[in-house]
């Protein structure tokens, strides 16, 4: 039998699903989150007039997978791009192409919406992550720095 993936705008009866992944992104690059921070982002995810929007991939009807994006100012190339902020897929579900769904699918949105690009960051020990990655858009040269005010 094929997967079936199915990729969704994130909607109220996601919530459940997507705390469990949202808390295993965060898990995952070792980052503290609480509750009330996660309540924070699910309220975004659903609020009209904010920048950050959310994607659920559902294999087989069942939620998997996270994406959470945003239009961002290109203004060197007087463009709009993509900027992919999380992406992460349960370990279970992993190598069943399910990433692949949620950035294909979110390239063809930018295609539809004239952004000129896709673009996010990973670390540089997220060896099975950036295996898809490589497989499906061009890695850059570009160092990223932060600066905490």
């Amino acid at each position: 039998m094929t997967d079936t993936i199915r990729i969704l705008p994130t909607a109220p009866h996601h919530r459940a699903a997507w705390d469990r992944l949202y808390a295993g992104y965060a898990e995952f690059y070792r980052v503290t989150q609480t509750p009330e921070m996660r309540d924070r982002v699910w309220s975004w995810l659903h609020d009209p007039g904010h920048e950050v929007k959310g994607l659920v991939a559902e294999l087989d009807g069942t939620p998997v997978g996270i994406a959470h994006y945003r239009p961002f100012a290109r203004p060197l190339s007087a463009s709009t791009g993509c900027f992919l902020d999380d992406i992460f897929v349960d370990p279970a579900a992993r190598g069943r192409r399910v990433a692949d769904a949620l950035i294909l699918h979110l390239g063809a949105m930018a295609k539809d919406r004239g952004w000129s690009v896709v673009r996010w960051i990973t670390a540089d020990d997220n060896y099975r992550g950036r295996g898809v990655y490589d497989r499906l858009a061009k890695r850059t040269t570009w160092i990223t720095y932060d600066h905490t005010p």
